[in-house]
């Protein structure tokens, strides 16, 4: 089984995040997705963060017309933070052994992987399926000495536009693949800001997502113009 892993805050999921899981799933030929939202992630300030329990039942309502799509409190029930490193490792114990694990992250976010916790055994208990993201290069990823690239063309052909999925081989044997995505004009950061100011969501958010935030009135939700 190949499956997806798609963490983040989610804060809120809106219709972008949707798009990214669906291109992986077809691109990549994934069996399904598994959003993983955070509980308390130690990369993201903690303003501004919709409680778990909200942000959890979100993602619900949201991927509810895909049954490809799963979602798992396995971060928002941690009492403690929560680190990518310590969820893999529990995933392992939950799935079968011949469960290939693929985990969607932006390009902008895994430039960073070397400061995460145990770079190294992230890279070998998962695969990583990266996405473009406006402002970054794949070709940047050449400077992480962690991965071990060597060969640029693979790299030079994600940001040309030239092919909808690419694989790169790391270092350690492992493959990393670039899927080149249209620029995405939704952001949960505008969200939030349309909702502090009581401004219209303007169908940026799944209509079971925009229900919920009004029904609870979520960061100021609920009178929207």
């Amino acid at each position: 089984m190949r499956l997806g892993l798609y963490g983040g805050a989610f804060n809120p999921i809106h219709r972008c995040h949707l798009l990214v899981a669906e291109t992986a799933k077809t691109r990549l030929g994934l069996d399904a997705v598994l959003f993983i939202p955070t509980g308390d992630p130690p990369h993201k300030p903690q303003s501004d963060f919709i409680p778990a329990a909200h942000r959890l039942e979100m993602v619900r309502l949201a991927i509810e017309p895909f049954p490809y799509f799963q979602v798992s409190d396995i971060e928002t029930r941690r009492p403690a933070k929560s680190y990518t490193i310590d969820t893999l490792r529990e995933l392992r114990t939950i799935h079968p052994t011949d469960t290939r694990f693929i985990f969607i992250i932006g390009l902008d976010a895994f430039k960073e992987i070397a400061s995460w916790r145990e770079p190294d055994s992230l890279l070998k208990l998962c695969e990583f399926a990266v996405v473009s993201r406006p402002g970054s290069l794949f070709k940047s990823l050449i400077n992480l000495s962690i991965l071990g690239i060597k060969d640029t063309a693979p790299l030079e052909r994600l940001d040309a536009g030239q092919v909808a999925v690419q694989e790169v081989q790391l270092t350690n044997g492992q493959s990393l693949w670039g899927l080149p995505i249209p620029p995405c004009n939704v952001s949960a950061q505008d969200i939030r800001k349309r909702l502090k100011h009581r401004q219209t969501l303007e169908n940026l958010l799944p209509a079971g997502v925009e229900s919920y935030i009004l029904q609870h009135h979520i960061l100021g939700g609920g009178s929207s113009q």
